[in-house]
């Protein structure tokens, strides 16, 4: 495009061009190609070099110095490179015109052409630098002379350095003269002082070592003596490391004592009485470590040790969490880590504390640990340069060289894997009674002598404190005297610090030697409180072992101390220390005693009452073990066979051997006489319906309380409850004695927000309504909700709701939700912020597997069920309401449903008499009531009122829909059947009907006069009320007794021996010894099968015969190997493994071990399984070298079923034609007893040794009869057993009673069933529960 064209003003790009050239002729001659000029803008450069580029096509229009301008070829660079400093005022002037022309504008300019426009933006930039540049110009004028005077300085300055620079060259000189004199001066002082120092350290170590010489001269040679028998006490002390972390005291010092006999058989040197702890650790550790919290005796300061110098990691069994305690203040400067294999982020914990270097305690563990930690307990460690790694699941973590590892355990016998065992030091960190109470006497003084333990503590501090400081000082003088180069007087630390040693040392046993007197004083006072403190250990330890009746009953040692610090805050004080520590003890029996038995169930609670009376007497001696072992297990370990021969027939064999076994006492050496030349009385007594109430013959009624017991355990079993009970009141007083009652608003008073209350469920009992009725007294809400399955993430939403809004959880059935336990414990433990009235109810059965921690932390109560008809009768009415009992008009309405609930009550109480009752117990409720209750309602109203009721209707659901629905035994069917039968018919509306004499069925118009007259019926229940013998009431009692003893005596430590000094040990090996020589030879294989041969090798019998004599075999045998073999572990000669203890733990106990009975039948005591065994086998050896007995004793067979079935095959074949399934097997009860039977029936069998239960038999009549009172089984005569071919019913008026091989009544037991002749209803015995036992013990 050309700079004119036709659509371009000519007259507009002439200015434009004359500015420019005007700009150029009063600026000068323009430089070319300066760098130093700048280009102003990018805009400027591009219109000049488009002008320049277009010159040549308006050269030609243009003339003069503007064309020749424009025309030149350095036109763009002349732009760039023009003299700016060079513009005036004159070339601004005359610009001017041109800028106020109203077309020079850049709109115009770019119209015209956009080249040009570049050249009117240049003019303007140099009219616009002009007026900034005026200013700098004066500016630049003042800096060049400035720099000009900077030079002249400059030289002036160069001219006086260099004559300073002569001038300190002299000095130099002159100062280097003057320092060579002085140091030569100097060295000479020098060496004159160092002499004298030399001199004075030379003198002052003579003085200061001189003390030493004789100690240390003879700890040289103890040392010298010690690297001698140094391979001796490692081999000890790394042996002691190693293996007897999980054992006691006693076991550890027995294990050293073997180790040493080894020692000296090897002839390697060893210390004698080695003292193990001092050996491994100095006396201010062991005092940091009990300032720490680990108690001072030998025991805990062992595991200590083991702990801190072990190289496996530690894993505590810690049941009272003492050793959890310890390690927690041991690290916690050090950065603890506490976490849990159940929590979620347990595996980050691990990592961080490997990588951190840190240490990790993981609290609580069971029997099984986390694969994770296999390569952390192994110390599997990967060396990766400077540093080591261990592989963690699929990660390897950096392993920090702080990094410890502690596990602990609250199971008070955990059993190990062999690998748990091997990677880690497994310690029995239980608490020991001695230890115990030192701790109890301290808490004692702090509460009762404040300044006299807390002068102790500041003691024990100083001690710890003061021994530490000396033995620090005693290391670095002699690790300074063992490290110091040349010449001792030349090391003058050595001399401070050897003064600083004998000031300290002399400060140090002044100190020593006044806390000694001081802590003499203060044991000395301390000793009169002692006897708290033991009381405390001994209750302590009793609520411990109480958690091997129930594994619920978990108490830790912390709440124990709660109540020990509140019962001496609460008992009343005294001025008198004598009375003041009498009040102490007393209230904290009690309360202990209050506190434990509420959370017992019924059964337990007096096993824990007797158990405490007991232990109290035989820590205050007034009991001997001895007497307290026939207390548990009268006459159990004595054989019959061989014991002196019974002299009244009228007396039980198990009470004979409790009369021989009470004979070993000075009080009752001449009972056997006495009870021999005074039959008459003693039977008298005996047979007292409470003997301990009578005058006991031959003057025993003198004896005391205790005494008087062991004589009614051992004559009256059934008794001895009764008698327990004075014993326990004449022991502790009659508050003991009494019933704890449950007081559930007590209970939630003692709670607070992160204490939950746990209520331990039985069969028929259930808190719920008690709770909720009392959050509604209190103005709570209780939110409920049964856990199970899934039931978790409700359970959460009602926490959080509740522990923000405040109220009451109620988690149901917890043991249906055992996960979630932990973490239960944990959100309330952890929790910030929970309302005041926030509490969580949890109800659960026992379950072995429940959280220790969780019970240990818990308020723990039962709620059983109120015994007797009454009281089960007042729990039904009490959930019948007023429109419920007005429900219907009929007649038969309210005595059909009081006979309903006296019926509910009535199965619910049969079930404490056992088998009488029930064969099986089965768990009737409230449903079952409400469901027959409605079913009753319904049928009437269908009925209506002019139709009869359905009595066989009525009966059916009842006794085989409503509460049959839960019966699985056939007999327990047959029981409720008859209940439905004799109580539910139209004899029922008769006002003369009856259950029994005083329980009759009332008719009442309110609920109110229902519970008026429940109120009336008899407070203690006769059995026949529930269809029993009175007979029955004994059963029961004797059951109840056996089952208090037998738990007192399965919680006994196991390492206690007998009253005579003797150990557990040697009296089980003098046992064994006397089991071996009683038991029968083992058979003949040969002469067995020649014999059977003689006598018809396939004669069904004799098949029987063999079986049971094969089965004879195998007992003897195992017998005799286990016995022999647990008496060669017992010297040592082998391992003692698991059969073997149970073995030796049950003869001890005078049971029958487990192997044993595995393989043979159930007893109550081993002395009469042995008896049994040689009966058995006596019976046996007869039929299999004499022949075929004339009548045999059923309770001597393994497989008496067997016996019968041989029976009847062989019947079947001495008939033809008959065939075996239609074969059955009827019976016949003799008049004769087994002696006066001389040979055998023509077809089937004699059989006896059988014992009626529950009912008497007329021998005369051939008849079942009530039972004489006290008398509990009757012997039946013999019973002729035979087959025949017949499928006729069983006539009805014949008792049909099964027959059982124990007392304890179950499918696996159960032989067959017999008729007996009745003279009354069949119906009557059936209530009575009456069977036949081939076994009564």
């Amino acid at each position: 495009m050309a700079l004119w064209s036709k659509s371009s003003p000519a007259s507009f790009c002439l200015q434009i061009c004359a500015s420019v050239a005007l700009s150029w002729e009063t600026g000068g001659k323009w430089p070319r190609n300066s760098p130093s000029q700048p280009v102003y803008t990018p805009s400027d450069v591009r219109a000049a070099t488009s002008v320049e580029l277009r010159m040549s096509q308006c050269a030609t229009k243009m003339d003069g110095p503007n064309t020749a301008l424009l025309s030149s070829p350095g036109f763009l660079t002349s732009l760039q490179n023009f003299p700016k400093d060079q513009i005036n005022n004159e070339t601004v002037e005359l610009l001017q015109p041109y800028f106020e022309m109203e077309d020079y504008t850049m709109e115009n300019a770019m119209k015209a052409c956009g080249n040009v426009a570049g050249l009117l933006a240049w003019t303007c930039a140099m009219a616009s630098f002009f007026s900034i540049n005026k200013e700098v110009l004066p500016l630049k004028a003042n800096l060049a002379i400035q720099e000009s005077r900077l030079n002249l300085a400059n030289n002036e300055l160069g001219q006086a350095e260099a004559q300073l620079a002569e001038k300190q060259a002299e000095f130099d000189k002159v100062k280097a003269k003057c320092d060579a004199a002085m140091k030569e001066k100097q060295d000479l002082l020098d060496d004159a002082e160092m002499c004298r120092n030399k001199m004075q350290a030379a003198s002052t170590l003579i003085d200061g070592l001189s003390g030493e010489k004789i100690r240390w001269t003879e700890q040289s040679k103890e040392f010298k003596s010690q690297i001698n028998r140094l391979v001796g006490d490692v081999l000890q002390l790394t042996g002691f490391l190693s293996y007897c972390g999980p054992f006691n005291q006693t076991y550890r010092d027995k294990l050293l004592k073997e180790w040493q006999v080894e020692l000296l058989s090897h002839k390697i040197p060893f210390t004698d009485n080695l003292n193990i702890i001092s050996a491994l650790v100095d006396p201010p550790t062991i005092s940091e470590w009990n300032l720490q919290g680990l108690p001072g005796d030998d025991l805990s300061v062992q595991n200590g040790i083991v702990v801190t110098k072990a190289t496996r990691y530690p894993l505590l069994i810690d049941p009272q969490t003492q050793g959890r305690a310890w390690i927690k203040k041991k690290e916690a400067a050090n950065q603890l880590q506490v976490t849990s294999l159940n929590q979620k982020f347990f595996r980050t914990h691990l990592e961080d504390c490997l990588s951190l270097g840190r240490p990790l305690l993981i609290a609580d563990i069971f029997e099984e640990l986390d694969p994770a930690l296999d390569n952390v307990l192994e110390k599997n460690f990967i060396k990766s340069g400077t540093s080591y790694k261990v592989k963690v699941g699929d990660r390897e973590i950096n392993v920090m060289n702080g990094f410890r590892l502690y596990i602990t355990t609250k199971l008070p016998n955990p059993a190990y894997t062999p690998e748990v065992s091997a990677r880690t030091s497994i310690i029995d960190f239980t608490v020991n009674i001695k230890a115990l109470e030192n701790q109890l006497l301290g808490r004692v003084i702090l509460k009762e002598k404040q300044e006299l333990e807390a002068e102790r503590l500041k003691l024990m501090e100083d001690v710890t404190a003061n021994k530490r400081k000396m033995q620090e000082l005693e290391d670095n003088l002699l690790y300074k005297l063992s490290s110091t180069k040349g010449s001792l007087v030349d090391d003058e630390s050595m001399i401070g610090i050897l003064h600083t040693t004998k000031q300290t040392a002399a400060k140090v046993h002044e100190k020593l030697s006044v806390a000694a007197e001081a802590e003499a004083k203060i044991n000395l006072a301390q000793s009169d409180y002692r006897p708290v403190a033991s009381r405390g250990s001994i209750l302590y330890f009793l609520i411990t072992e109480m958690s091997m009746v129930n594994v619920m009953y978990q108490t830790s040692l912390g709440q124990f101390l709660k109540v020990f610090d509140l019962s001496l805050e609460r008992s009343e004080k005294s001025s008198k220390t004598k009375n003041r520590i009498a009040n102490i003890i007393e209230y904290l029996t009690f309360e202990v005693f209050r506190y434990t038995v509420r959370g017992l169930y019924e059964n337990h609670k007096f096993v824990f009452t007797l158990l405490l009376a007991l232990k109290i007497d035989l820590q205050n001696n007034k009991i001997e073990n001895n007497k307290f072992q026939i207390l548990t297990k009268g006459g159990a370990a004595l054989d019959l066979n061989t014991s002196p021969e019974k002299s009244c027939d009228w007396l039980d064999d198990v009470v004979w051997l409790n009369v021989v076994e009470l004979s070993n006492l000075p009080q009752f050496a001449n009972i056997l006489n006495q009870v021999s030349q005074n039959k008459k009385n003693w039977k008298a007594w005996l047979n007292l319906d409470a003997p301990e109430e009578g005058v006991i013959p031959d003057g025993y009624n003198s004896i005391d309380v205790f005494h008087k017991l062991l004589l009614i355990r051992c004559w009256c079993p059934e008794r001895t409850l009764s008698q327990a009970m004075k014993y326990v009141e004449d022991a502790m007083g009659s508050r003991f004695a009494e019933p704890v009652i449950l007081n559930l608003y007590g209970t939630w008073n003692e709670s607070d927000s992160r204490t939950p209350l746990i209520c331990f469920l039985s069969m028929g009992s259930d808190p719920t309504d008690q709770i909720e009725a009392l959050a509604k007294k209190l103005q709570l809400e209780c939110r409920a909700i049964s856990m199970g399955q899934g039931q978790e993430v409700h359970a959460r939403k009602l926490l959080k709701t509740s522990m923000a809004e405040g109220g009451w959880v109620l988690l149901q059935n917890c043991h249906l939700g055992l996960e979630f336990m932990d973490e239960l414990l944990e959100t309330i433990s952890t929790a910030e912020n929970m309302h005041d009235t926030f509490r969580v109810w949890i109800t659960t059965e026992p379950h072995t597997r429940f959280s220790i921690t969780l019970l240990q932390a818990s308020i723990k109560f039962t709620n059983d069920p109120p015994q007797g008809i009454r009281a089960g009768l007042k729990r039904t009415f009490a959930g019948i309401s007023q429109n419920q009992l007005d429900a219907s008009n009929m007649p038969m309405w309210k005595p059909l449903l009081y006979s309903v609930a006296f019926l509910h009550t009535v199965v619910q109480e049969r079930r404490k008499f056992g088998p009488l009752g029930w064969n099986i117990p089965y768990e009737f409720n409230s449903a079952d009531f409400s469901a027959s209750v409605e079913f009753v309602e319904k049928h009437l109203d269908d009925c209506g009122p002019k139709q009869d009721v359905s009595w066989v209707t009525v009966r059916y659901m009842l006794a085989e829909v409503q509460y049959g629905g839960r019966v699985t035994d056939d007999y327990d069917k047959r029981l409720l059947k008859c209940f439905a039968r004799v109580w539910f018919s139209k004899k029922m509306l008769d006002p003369s009907f009856g259950f029994y004499t005083g329980y009759k069925i009332p008719v009442c118009e309110t609920v109110d006069d229902y519970m008026n007259y429940i109120q009336s019926l008899p407070t203690v229940d006769s059995p026949q009320a529930l269809g029993l013998h009175s007979n029955a009431d004994i059963t029961y009692q004797k059951n109840t007794s056996a089952e208090v003893l037998d738990t007192i005596t399965n919680i006994q430590p196991k390492e206690s021996g007998e009253g005579s000094g003797e150990t557990r040990e040697s009296s089980v090996y003098k046992s064994a010894e006397h089991m071996l020589e009683k038991l029968p030879p083992d058979y003949v294989p040969h002469e067995v099968k020649a014999r059977l041969q003689e006598m018809g090798a396939l004669n069904p019998m004799n098949i029987f015969l063999r079986q049971e004599v094969d089965r004879m075999q195998r007992i003897i045998s195992v017998v005799r190997t286990s016995l022999t073999d647990l008496k060669l572990a017992i010297d040592g000669t082998i391992i003692m493994n698991d059969d073997l203890r149970d073995i030796l733990d049950n003869i001890f106990f005078s049971r029958v071990p487990s192997l044993w009975k595995n393989i043979s039948w159930d007893s109550s005591t081993s002395g009469l399984w042995m008896a049994n065994l040689v009966d058995r086998n006596e019976q046996f050896t007869k039929w299999v070298y004499k022949g075929r007995p004339n009548t045999f004793w059923i309770a001597g067979f393994f497989n008496p079923q067997g016996f019968l079935t041989a029976m009847r095959q062989e019947v079947t074949r001495a008939n033809k034609g008959w065939a075996l399934d239609t074969v059955t097997i009827t019976n016949k009860v003799l008049t004769e007893s087994n002696e006066r039977i001389k040979a055998p029936p023509t077809e089937g069998v004699y059989v006896y040794g059988l014992h009626l239960d529950g009912a008497g038999w007329n021998i005369k009549n051939i008849h079942l009869i009530e039972a004489r009172p006290k008398v509990l089984f009757t012997c039946m005569p013999v019973i002729h057993m035979f087959a025949v071919r017949s499928t006729a019913p069983i006539d009805p008026k014949l008792y049909v009673c099964p027959i059982y091989r124990k007392s304890k009544r179950t499918d696996q037991n159960y032989i067959t069933a017999v008729v007996l002749p009745t003279a009354l209803s069949p119906d009557h015995w059936i209530m009575r529960g009456v069977a036949l036992l081939c076994d009564t013990t």
